[in-house]
């Protein structure tokens, strides 16, 4: 296989910038016109004129805008339910959150974020058995995600960076709202007093969050202190495991912001 220097490379380039053909070109410098082709689309693609092709930009690395609201709901359900995978898996990492089927609107939400936060990238759903698969593909998702590791995160340090910690508490509610919707739920107590002699039943609403993670809980108890949500831990097998929201007025609050999963 011929092997053509810088030189002619940069020859060709210059010829077809000027609007040449890629065939003149190839035989004015007895290159194979394929491999003439080829520079040319890489030549474009680094440009970004190629269409589908744009290598794009990111907020950490060049300073583009981040919409700050939908990256701190979208950080949160990566918390929750997310994962990037590795570039042992794909040539372009990507950022999956698992949605269940039963709440539609849950994934709508959630690729509306990504939209927001990737507006140069696109965003696919992944049908599985009960779910589906949010996804965006990226370069500089471990930008955006610096949280990204190997294992599980109950199993390794959760915390977020400065710059991560000022768009939280810039935007509390939609990290909650995040937390809320991939491992939280709005349920219905009930309980029995007696009232007269007789049994009463009680109903009352409550928000759990639930995560194995003991820095994950601690986020989601640092951002319910920000908006005045009064919280308690509950604990599974003698472990902490939720984050319980009864309070009458705290539910109230969560119901303004939050809601149920739809």
């Amino acid at each position: 296989m011929a092997h053509h220097g810088t030189e002619v490379r940069h020859k060709a380039l210059t010829l077809l910038r000027d609007g040449r053909f890629n065939a003149d070109v190839a035989r004015m410098l007895e290159v194979p016109v394929g491999t003439v082709g080829y520079w040319k689309h890489m030549d474009r693609a680094k440009r970004g004129e190629c269409p589908g092709r744009k290598v794009s930009s990111c907020p950490r690395c060049d300073g583009r805008d981040l919409d700050r609201p939908a990256y701190s709901y979208l950080l949160a359900l990566y918390l929750g339910d997310g994962h990037i995978s590795h570039y042992s898996t794909h040539r372009v990492p990507n950022l999956m959150i698992a949605c269940t089927e039963s709440w539609p609107g849950l994934m709508e939400e959630c690729e509306v974020a990504m939209k927001a936060v990737f507006p140069e990238n696109s965003v696919c759903r992944v049908r599985r058995t009960g779910c589906s698969n949010v996804k965006v593909y990226s370069r500089h998702l471990r930008c955006l995600f610096p949280q990204h590791g190997r294992g599980k995160k109950h199993d390794r340090l959760i915390a977020l960076e400065p710059w991560q910690v000022d768009i939280m508490r810039a935007h509390p509610w939609e990290f909650i709202r995040g937390l809320i919707h991939s491992d939280g739920c709005r349920v219905t107590n009930w309980t029995t007093r007696m009232v007269g002699g007789e049994p009463k039943r009680y109903e009352y609403p409550r928000y759990f969050f639930t995560n194995k993670s003991d820095d994950i809980r601690q986020l989601c108890c640092d951002a319910l202190d920000l908006v005045g949500v009064e919280w308690k831990i509950t604990v599974r097998a003698g472990k902490p495991f939720n984050v319980s929201v009864a309070r009458k007025a705290s539910v109230a609050l969560m119901d303004a912001h939050v809601g149920p999963k739809y």
